[in-house]
């Protein structure tokens, strides 16, 4: 069951346009700057929105994993998307080690998915995981099972 109507809200941060996934808010975050929340409800199991940007070559992510803030989500072991050119408000999902969704990659797509049930308001997580940011790199996400870093250690 999906409640209210599904509005395409197109808004303008840092001189950039930004056509927002229906159903997704920025917002500031109590976990780390903006954050992407919910204004619809999203059932457990069911897709919450697809990540978009400009793909870029692995490579080309690598060069950019210099910046400050991170807005790249790996595709395959060749392509990457960069969120923050092109994207569509799913860039501004934080990480937490309790999230309320999952990132899953089908036929080349990057699509968000509800872990449960999430309610008009609710900020959206994902557990990184795996990023390209050091392993040593500080978690703020207030969980309480917080494992204190963004990458999972310990990784292969």
């Amino acid at each position: 069951m999906r409640l209210g109507r599904q509005l395409t809200v197109c808004i303008t941060i840092s001189r950039m346009k930004l056509t927002l996934a229906p159903g997704l808010a920025i917002r500031k975050s109590p976990i780390e700057g903006k954050g992407c929340f919910s204004v619809s409800y999203f059932r457990r199991n069911r897709k919450i929105a697809e990540y978009t940007g400009d793909r870029i070559t692995n490579a080309e992510a690598n060069r950019r994993a210099s910046r400050r803030r991170l807005r790249i989500c790996a595709i395959n072991e060749r392509w990457s998307l960069d969120g923050s050119r092109g994207g569509n408000g799913t860039h501004y999902i934080n990480h937490s080690c309790e999230p309320n969704a999952y990132m899953k990659i089908l036929y080349g797509h990057i699509i968000f998915i509800a872990l449960r049930d999430i309610g008009p308001g609710e900020e959206i997580t994902i557990d990184y995981e795996s990023t390209l940011h050091s392993d040593e790199k500080r978690c703020i996400c207030g969980a309480s099972s917080c494992r204190g870093t963004i990458n999972k250690r310990g990784r292969g």
